[in-house]
């Protein structure tokens, strides 16, 4: 008899508090004792469950850099937990882009690190299995679950993979995939064909597909161009980037377990991908993602990567965050690289490391950090009740655009009502009202 995973469970659900920031892009081990700490911390332990994502790894000395990675190469003390820690938090998820900056010696060190601290994690695992797990957190009032996935990864390798009958999996994220093509017309399909057997490109994957190790073709409606992208005979020309229903479902088995373990269900979404050429604008794909999370049985959705505030959507009755914005941004206060980085700006290791921040930022003219959108955020704090959400509400942070970069990245509570008048003026399009307080606070309308 199949199971039904969308069955409903039947419970009187308890009263729970949450609270949640997105981006922690911790590079330096901060003073606590910084003006504007002591309020945003007592803010974020109004909840019981208090969610962030770590926004890099611990590192240890003698591990490498990796070949790919997400921008650059984040290093983090051990001590930057015991910081998060003070903040409040009790749950987190570092599954993201900058997972492998230091490869599978970053990712385990990290692991590592979390085993003796009682952060409850998920999304990063020794194997897929492990990664894809829900996480459960103890409250005094309930027990809630977290779910953790990532869009936005330094490649493929990045992945974990399910261990076989004789060999163990593969330690990785627990990925979100899509499958990525161009909808072209018929001109513009001939062309491309024409393109393909004129130039040779795909001749290589002729004699694998000949000789076994790659599929057969099904159908003559699609066209690649080597392995960059694939083309589908279609009616108009669009980009489609289409979910791994493979990993829809692993998502799906784990919110099922959830509802089984737990009285409210989490899931975490760290994704860079945009919709048009808006950054605040999330992927059509992450949309569906979200929506479907809802309809599974999940309570929230805590989305996190684009650093920068992305709409927040109330679906079905239940808060879609598409992005948190950055908690912490120390983007440009790494201190260490491997050559590949120095190489990638025509630089060596024999060259200050600074000088590698001003070269990608064209002397500190573009980039996250001349980016004043980079440097606000909210904080939510929300309350659940009988398996449904009856108060939210949004504290906006800014992390000190303007100051020396030394020293900038540190969250404050913001007194300006600008932030949440930009986050509810590109909340309205998802149908989401916000209203300001006396207190500069963001109050939604449920």
């Amino acid at each position: 008899m199949p199971v039904n995973r969308k069955e409903k469970i039947v419970m009187q659900l308890p009263k729970i508090k949450f609270t949640a920031a997105g981006d922690m892009l911790i590079q330096r081990v901060i003073s606590t004792g910084y003006e504007g700490f002591r309020e945003v911390s007592e803010y974020i332990k109004k909840g019981d469950v208090r969610f962030f994502n770590f926004e890099s790894i611990i590192y240890r000395k003698g591990i490498w850099g990796n070949q790919f990675n997400g921008g650059s190469f984040h290093n983090s003390d051990p001590r930057t937990l015991d910081i998060a820690r003070e903040y409040g938090f009790n749950m987190m998820s570092f599954a993201n882009n900058h997972t492998f900056d230091w490869g599978y010696g970053g990712l385990i060190s990290t692991l590592d690190a979390l085993e003796n601290t009682d952060f409850v994690h998920t999304g990063v695992g020794m194997n897929l299995d492990e990664a894809a797990s829900p996480a459960y957190l103890d409250t005094p009032t309930g027990r809630v679950a977290l779910i953790s996935m990532a869009s936005s990864i330094a490649g493929d390798s990045a992945i974990a993979g399910r261990q076989s009958r004789r060999t163990p999996g593969r330690p990785g994220i627990n990925a979100l995939r899509t499958e990525k093509y161009i909808e072209v017309t018929k001109e513009q399909f001939d062309v491309l064909n024409e393109i393909s057997e004129v130039s040779g490109i795909n001749d290589d994957h002729k004699i694998l597909m000949a000789e076994g190790y790659a599929a057969l073709k099904e159908d003559n409606t699609s066209v690649e161009l080597g392995n960059a992208i694939k083309f589908r005979l279609g009616e108009k020309t669009k980009y489609h980037a289409k979910l791994n229903e493979k990993d829809m479902d692993r998502l799906e088995r784990a919110i099922y377990e959830a509802k089984h373990q737990a009285d409210y269900i989490l899931v975490s979404i760290h994704s860079h991908e945009v919709a048009g050429e808006k950054k605040e604008n999330p992927a059509d794909f992450i949309v569906e993602f979200a929506h479907r999370c809802i309809d599974m049985g999940a309570h929230a959705v805590l989305g996190h990567g684009p650093h920068l505030l992305r709409p927040l959507e109330i679906y079905k009755g239940y808060p879609i965050f598409y992005s948190l914005g950055d908690f912490m941004l120390h983007n440009e206060s790494v201190t260490f690289a491997p050559e590949d980085m120095y190489e990638k700006y025509g630089l060596t290791s024999d060259d200050p490391l600074c000088d590698i921040y001003r070269k990608r930022s064209r002397n500190y003219t573009v980039g996250l950090m001349t980016d004043s959108r980079m440097f606000e955020a909210v904080i939510p704090y929300f309350e659940m009740d009988g398996g449904k959400l009856t108060h939210l509400e949004l504290l906006p942070i800014e992390l000190g655009f303007g100051e020396p970069r030394y020293r900038l990245g540190n969250p404050r509570v913001c007194t300006d009502r600008g932030i949440i008048e930009r986050f509810a003026e590109m909340s309205a399009s998802y149908g989401t009202k916000i209203e300001i307080n006396d207190a500069g606070i963001g109050i939604v309308k449920i």
